[in-house]
């Protein structure tokens, strides 16, 4: 029995020296022999993973890419295979139309485990991707944008009547804007995908189907954590049953959603009408769409249109209210176009230049996807930003630490519209804008992006119209406050609502 012991004992020795050698090895390697050493960034971070992944699980990453980028400079190593750039010129040699041979990091990524396993837009590789964006950009073009304006304008109207009803006669009652502005965006683009609203503003509560995609994202961090590790495959066997079963109603509730739309015979204009529309066609060379990529495509959709938008308009709306006299010049701007809510249009918006403005700072100070989307180097290795990075390298470019950074903006912290404007060059002309690219670049850049500016413009644009906003105390620190999952993890945007009367009266839809 002694022998047995002293046998475990040392094989356990053995084993755990083994593994420290290995270890040890491993960290020597990364540091002093990898093909990535001569990049700057902290030592423990170019020896071992494990560095950015507490950076990823604390909430915080955003922050210390900000911190490592103003220490190290322009290029980072935050990891063993892992470069981190905030010079604009990546977003050409990495995502442009001439990097095709960058493609999106499975190690970010992962596999498309949604049904059927065939990848939507956001995970499949460039052929499928082509294939895909060229039968449903369609309905995000120009021309659908117009033929859909009756409809983002119902919801936008909507959201006006129901804050007035909250707020009460006198205006005393406060309001989580956050949730408004999410409940706005889910029901538009409800609508779109699935060809009827969530009912969320209606119901002025998240149905179970909405909170789980909240729910999720810090999930998402684990097992982007765990898919590092090789251990993704292992995520299904350790999550509770009752996980499982939610992750299973959420899919098929998305399912089931499509194909009664697909099920009707409508010419609403919708992103399904679009589709059918143009599957098959010539122009198109007989490409369609499988059941699958609708229904994982559908799933985006909700995804990426939704909660996104609603992070910029609440994100808009702080900044704004955190700068009074850009509030007052923003609403003045507003309200000298519009003598009535009916002379709101696409056309009208557009031309609103201090709104322009606002948005692109709003994405700037307050990018929604603050972290970096990356791409994986090609086998034989390729020059970005003038240095030489090996095959298989992730590399990204790094949202809020380059927008963020003195190196691109003056006074990066500030939220200063005017910077975006002809008068603000003689103090900003030097800012590096082709750095900003808050929906990506390329030809997998964001489908949504004419879709996103037109529903910012629409949403706060009627709310500053009806409305004088006051933040309240609790959301002071609101920014300051919140963690950054990949997606940001926002608190509620505590705000008091005050109708302008004299506008308001001349509305049918006024509260008596």
């Amino acid at each position: 029995m002694a022998d047995l012991a002293r046998s475990i004992v040392h094989t356990g020795v053995l084993s755990l020296s083994f593994l420290l050698i290995l270890v040890a090895t491993r960290l020597i390697y990364n540091i002093f022999f990898h093909p990535l050493r001569s990049f700057p960034g902290p030592l423990l971070a170019r020896s071992t993973v494990l560095i950015k992944h507490r950076a990823l699980l604390s909430g915080k990453v955003h922050i210390w890419q900000q911190e490592l980028h103003a220490k190290y400079g322009p290029v980072v190593r935050y990891a063993p295979d892992e470069i981190s750039f905030i010079d604009g010129t990546v977003w050409k040699e990495a995502y442009g139309y001439g990097a095709h041979n960058f493609p999106k990091d499975p190690r970010f990524y992962g596999l498309d485990a949604a049904e059927g396993n065939s990848p939507g837009l956001i995970s499949s590789n460039n052929e499928s991707h082509a294939r895909q964006r060229k039968i449903v950009a369609h309905a995000f073009s120009d021309k659908a944008l117009k033929e859909q304006e009756s409809l983002l304008k119902s919801y936008a109207e909507l959201l006006l009547k129901q804050l007035r009803k909250t707020i009460g006669r006198d205006g005393s009652s406060k309001v989580d804007l956050t949730q408004w502005y999410n409940f706005t965006t889910f029901d538009i683009m409800g609508d779109l995908t699935f060809g009827e609203p969530l009912h969320l503003l209606e119901d002025t509560t998240y149905t179970p189907w909405v909170s789980s995609i909240f729910g999720n994202t810090y999930l998402a961090v684990v097992a982007l954590v765990l898919r590092a590790w090789g251990l993704e495959k292992y995520i299904n066997r350790i999550l509770p049953a009752s996980i499982k079963e939610k992750r299973k109603v959420h899919q098929q509730h998305s399912i089931t959603r499509v194909e009664k739309r697909l099920a009707k015979k409508t010419d609403r204009p919708d992103i399904w009408t679009y589709v059918l529309r143009n599957s098959g066609k010539a122009n198109n060379e007989g490409l369609v769409l499988t059941k699958a990529e609708m229904h994982n495509n559908a799933g985006l959709f909700m995804f990426a249109g939704t909660e996104t938008t609603a992070t910029e308009l609440s994100g808009m709306t702080y900044y704004l209210l955190k700068n009074p006299q850009r509030m007052a010049r923003l609403t003045k701007e507003i309200r000298d176009a519009f003598t009535a809510y009916e002379d709101v249009t696409i056309n009208k918006l557009s031309e609103l230049k201090y709104l322009d403005a606002c948005i692109h700072e709003g994405l700037r100070v307050y990018p929604p996807v603050a972290y970096g989307l990356p791409r994986a180097a090609p086998p034989g290795g390729a020059n970005v930003n003038g240095q030489w990075v090996t095959g298989g390298t992730s590399v990204q470019f790094a949202q809020y630490a380059a927008y963020h950074s003195p190196a691109n903006f003056k006074d990066p912290d500030d939220f200063v519209p005017e910077r975006w404007l002809p008068e603000g060059q003689e103090e900003y002309g030097s800012d590096h804008k082709e750095a900003f690219q808050p929906f990506s670049f390329g030809p997998r850049n964001c489908l949504g992006k004419n879709l996103a500016y037109h529903e910012m413009r629409l949403v706060l644009a009627s709310v500053l119209w009806a409305y004088d906003i006051e933040l309240c105390e609790e959301s002071q620190k609101w920014v300051a406050d919140q963690e950054c999952l990949v997606l940001w993890h926002k608190g509620p945007l505590m705000c008091k609502l005050r109708p302008v009367r004299d506008l308001l009266r001349r509305e049918s839809w006024k509260l008596e």
